[in-house]
């Protein structure tokens, strides 16, 4: 066995072992399994309090699923160490941004099977179109032609709205008449449970304890249970039936109103392949994959299996499944190859077993609160890499930043930047700082507000 797999994986040729990617890969996964807990719970509406129609058992079977798929296929297509499942950031903007624009466009509301089916049709098309180019030089050209300080605009003001509902479901904060207050009892149970999170995690990250986030969930999954607010039926169980949420992309209907949805195609298509490249990067970095010119060798085997990825989530339900830098974890433990990626796909497919119990856990919004604050704290780092010192740059990165929690829109605080940056860049005589990107996301996000933001 050690033979057969040291031949297709090569790692003993990259100092490594079975024994060590083995151990690599269950590090990933400890490091990236909050999200089994997360996606079911944000998607089926359980966490926001609004539901979507999508059934929470099937979500959380589909989710293992569609990672463990991405996951394999990386590391034996591309021989890369690295985890993939829907992605934390992506999914609230499909969530928020893609489904309520389906829902404008459509005529539908949230909980209609139309307004879901069709959200998973423009992920669907957004993976096709990700995949296509993947083998092209279109791929080069596109992760030069967003301005590095509005990608990092885009992720701090997403992890800021993550955030905003963290303390919100943890009982921190509360928004009445359109208002964000302080509560002023914080001294109730989903509080109690709040803060348990936030310690548990803020130390065992401190710590570099592997799993960090997933142990503080379990840690207020334990204060819950003390409380009495969840309850558990078992540990152990058969998987959900996934069927309900199988092959129900509706790409007919996306064609049919695809002027109003091609800018969230757009979009998403683009983040999908921002995340990738950024974890890949940080990962082969991490476990010195670089070549000698510092370039990640086999990258369109890598986009190829991260699009496929993303198809077959949209296939099974799931917003844009993408590569996690979560992955790092799993380098710094020595995994160098491809079978540390297919360890921790089998360990999503095992965790499908543990459905019962994840569902209690994941049922409670306060349980997974914390976990929200400390996402967003994670994505908050990149806010130093946005250029302040070039006001051209700066204005347009905040503009987004903020906007983003503050208009309580994804797509809307993403709008403000990108319209506005060609428009400042031409005022202040910078027009070579633009390119075609620039002008066409303008257009595309000034031809969504004027079709669908008004709805």
């Amino acid at each position: 066995m050690n033979r057969f797999l040291d031949r297709f994986f090569h790692y003993s040729a990259h100092n490594s072992s079975m024994k060590t990617e083995v151990i690599a890969g269950l590090s990933t996964f400890a490091a990236m399994a909050y999200i089994i807990c997360i996606q079911p719970a944000l998607f089926s509406g359980q966490m926001t309090g609004t539901p979507t129609g999508m059934p929470f058992g099937a979500l959380l079977t589909t989710t293992c699923i569609a990672s463990a798929f991405g996951t394999i296929l990386m590391g034996l297509l591309a021989n890369y160490p690295i985890g993939l499942a829907p992605g934390m950031g992506t999914n609230f903007f499909i969530l928020f941004g893609v489904m309520g624009g389906c829902a404008a466009a459509t005529g539908g509301k949230m909980g209609d099977p139309v307004v879901w089916q069709t959200t998973m049709g423009v992920v669907l098309i957004s993976g096709v179109i990700f995949l296509v180019t993947s083998f092209t030089k279109l791929r080069k050209w596109m992760l030069t032609s967003l301005s590095p300080s509005l990608k990092y605009g885009i992720v701090t003001g997403i992890g800021l709205f993550i955030a905003m509902l963290g303390l919100r479901n943890g009982g921190i904060i509360d928004i009445t008449n359109g208002q964000m207050t302080l509560k002023t009892a914080v001294t109730d149970t989903a509080s109690l449970i709040f803060f348990t999170g936030v310690v548990a995690i803020t130390i065992l990250h401190h710590f570099k304890v592997k799993g960090g986030v997933l142990l503080g969930i379990l840690a207020s999954g334990l204060v819950a249970f003390l409380c009495g607010k969840i309850q558990f039926s078992g540990i152990v169980g058969m998987p959900a039936n996934p069927m309900p949420l199988v092959l129900k992309a509706d790409v007919v209907t996306v064609f049919q109103h695809i002027i109003q949805l091609l800018p969230l195609i757009f979009i998403c298509f683009f983040m999908d392949m921002f995340d990738t490249m950024g974890s890949v990067l940080g990962v082969a970095t991490s476990a010195k994959l670089l070549n000698k010119n510092n370039e990640i060798e086999r990258l369109e085997r890598v986009f190829a299996a991260d699009a496929t990825a993303t198809v077959a989530g949209a296939l099974c339900g799931q917003s844009t499944v993408t590569s996690y830098l979560e992955s790092a974890a799993g380098a710094e433990a020595g995994g160098r190859t491809g079978l540390t990626a297919v360890v921790i796909g089998i360990c999503f497919l095992l965790a499908m077993f543990f459905s019962p119990f994840i569902m209690a856990i994941a049922g409670y919004p306060p349980v997974t609160s914390a976990a929200l604050v400390v996402v967003g704290v994670m994505m908050m780092s990149s806010v130093s890499e946005i250029r302040w010192d070039d006001y051209t740059e700066a204005v347009p990165a905040f503009l987004i930043f903020a906007g983003i929690p503050f208009s309580n829109s994804i797509v809307g605080g993403i709008s403000l930047g990108l319209i506005l940056y060609p428009f400042i860049k031409i005022g202040s005589g910078k027009i070579r700082d633009l390119n075609w990107f620039s002008y066409l996301s303008a257009a595309f996000l000034i031809l969504y507000l004027i079709l669908l933001n008004g709805k």
